[in-house]
């Protein structure tokens, strides 16, 4: 590996925990190689897909890597399927580790390590790859709601920029209750309501429990014909996110039809700023994953939002 040149910035995924953690361990080794406080910036897909890259110099964690991103003095860390090859970056990959864990083991070559870091990065490990038969698979997916809960920016405000302020956080005690009580009660109400989009999706949209536990139990008991199923969730800006899940790597196949990305059973995008509730979010999605229906074009897509608000009002 090439000598690594100061980053201007520190660029990372809001969406989750992996995003999180990847993102303030190279903070860390920033500060540790050269004394500075990067800037941190954190993107979901569309707006990561939107932002000019100016930077002379960047580290980015857990964004798939593209051609893009392949310019002189940028450091890109990650795990998610790519086609794109290296020819002026410096590219840490490995599909079989999260984002934490490779920037993690860069951190290590630098003296920064720790039983707490060990345990958070093992932790953002499991649930971040979906290792469900390890046997600390249901703490990992804790950990895992913490910033699907509070949010990327909230929690990093509650643990002071401070990795380690995770490890046994009062907040925890929440999700164990939530995963107790709101799941079993949201697995069996959501598996009942799946409405289909295509033959392929299924959305569910369970009105309490964990959206990921749930929607895996779905998929791993049978119980939809779906392969993939899709989640909605309204972001504090109004915007709308979808997520896909599957077994056998369809999600990345559905989630890429709507200008996402992710792993191959676990992806998502952001929907248009114009979707701007449930029902119209679950319409887009529909018109975009059947292209023969009435009014599907890119053209369409419009007019059928319109037409849409029409109707409500």
């Amino acid at each position: 590996m090439g000598t690594l040149m100061e980053p201007q910035v520190v660029l990372t995924h809001e969406s989750d925990l992996d995003g999180l953690v990847s993102g303030l361990l190279l903070q860390r080794l920033a500060r540790q190689m050269f004394g500075s406080d990067v800037a941190l910036e954190a993107y979901h897909y569309q707006g990561w897909k939107a932002r000019q890259l100016s930077e002379r110099t960047a580290w980015v964690s857990d964004f798939t890597f593209e051609a893009r991103l392949d310019r002189n003095s940028w450091l890109v860390v990650d795990h998610h399927a790519s086609e794109a090859k290296p020819s002026a970056a410096q590219l840490i990959h490995n599909p079989n580790k999260s984002a934490s864990r490779l920037c993690y083991e860069l951190c290590q070559k630098h003296g920064i390590t720790s039983p707490a870091l060990d345990r958070i990065v093992e932790l953002t490990d499991i649930g971040d790859l979906f290792q469900d038969n390890h046997a600390d698979f249901v703490e990992a997916c804790d950990y895992a709601n913490l910033v699907k809960s509070y949010g990327f920016w909230n929690l990093h405000s509650l643990i002071g920029g401070r990795i380690e302020g995770l490890l046994d956080h009062p907040l925890l005690e929440v999700m164990r209750v939530k995963r107790r009580v709101e799941d079993p009660i949201g697995f069996a109400w959501a598996k009942d309501h799946v409405e289909a989009l295509c033959p392929e999706v299924g959305l569910v949209r369970p009105v309490v429990g964990n959206t990921n536990v749930i929607v895996h139990q779905l998929l791993e008991q049978g119980v939809t014909p779906h392969p993939v199923l899709a989640t909605l969730f309204k972001k504090g800006n109004g915007s709308f996110i979808v997520s896909f899940r599957s077994r056998h790597g369809e999600a990345l196949k559905v989630a890429s039809k709507l200008d996402g990305g992710g792993h191959p059973n676990a992806s998502g995008t952001t929907l248009p700023r114009s979707v701007n509730d449930h029902e119209a979010a679950a319409e887009y999605i529909r018109q975009r994953l059947n292209p023969t229906l009435p009014g599907s074009s890119l053209n369409g897509m419009e007019d059928l939002l319109q037409r849409w608000e029409e109707m409500k009002r």
